[in-house]
């Protein structure tokens, strides 16, 4: 079965479970952001990714194993994708890419990714949300087959930008870069990602979003940051601290997200 044909048949069981035919806007929840979606809208739906065609990866510690529809107080309906598959869990991009890929099957002509993330600047540290302006595939691999050649110049939309700006006019931009992980980089990797001109360091987003921009989806990408890049704040890194700093900043985040959302 092909990539796009098991998105359909995914987005076709997703409606069959949540009894929701059509959703407007994807909404992908990295660490620290799972609060959100008790801001956004009334929960109409919820089921388990274990239920739809194409999740089979295990849940990473922060992230939620339920793909849930939100209803918006203008009608809309959001799908919040808590069951992210990352590459270092699957060492598959089109697993990786599924999720998006399944929410425009089933509708959606918009995406939200988050993340939490280190940053390469002193200056914006742990607890700092900055809004993607572009990123560096750093993986070796991409979601595409064959000839697939799609333009990425603004793939993390100017539009939605601007109007997460109106939301809260001090967010910071910044280039994200996606090492495949599961290690954390070294400080040497975190020197030379700086020198390229990244900004925030991570372990996800970039596939996704290539695979969004070929499904026609726009996008918009936020990154919590959670720690300074390795030799930048010269502590040692662990996953500790990620959920950490997810959970003091979660509810100042989830309601920017949420204002951010019932904008788009």
């Amino acid at each position: 079965m092909t990539a796009h044909a098991l998105a359909a048949e995914a987005a076709a069981v997703l409606a069959d479970r949540t009894g929701i035919a059509h959703h407007d806007i994807a909404l992908v929840l990295g660490s620290g952001w799972g609060g959100a979606a008790e801001l956004i809208g009334e929960e109409v739906a919820s089921v388990s990714a274990a239920e739809i065609p194409g999740f089979d990866a295990h849940v990473v510690p922060g992230h939620s194993p339920l793909l849930r529809s939100l209803r918006l107080a203008d009608g809309r309906h959001v799908l919040v994708l808590g069951a992210r598959q990352h590459y270092y869990q699957v060492r598959d991009a089109a697993k990786v890419a599924h999720a998006v890929r399944m929410a425009a099957a089933a509708g959606c002509t918009q995406l939200v990714l988050t993340n939490g993330c280190g940053s390469t600047r002193p200056e914006v540290g742990a607890g700092s949300v900055v809004l993607i302006s572009d990123h560096i595939n750093f993986t070796g691999v991409t979601p595409l087959e064959g000839a697939t050649f799609v333009d990425l110049v603004d793939l993390y939309s100017s539009r939605l930008r601007s109007l997460a700006r109106e939301v809260d006019p001090t967010l910071p931009e910044g280039v994200y870069i996606q090492f495949t992980g599961p290690q954390y980089e070294t400080p040497a990797e975190v020197q030379m990602a700086a020198g390229w001109g990244a900004h925030l360091v991570g372990m996800s987003t970039a596939l996704e979003a290539i695979a969004a921009r070929a499904e026609g989806m726009e996008i918009l990408g936020l990154s919590l940051v959670t720690n300074l890049g390795a030799g930048i704040g010269g502590e040692h890194l662990n996953h500790q601290e990620v959920l950490d700093a997810g959970r003091e900043a979660g509810p100042r985040i989830s309601r920017l997200l949420a204002d951010v959302v019932g904008k788009m």
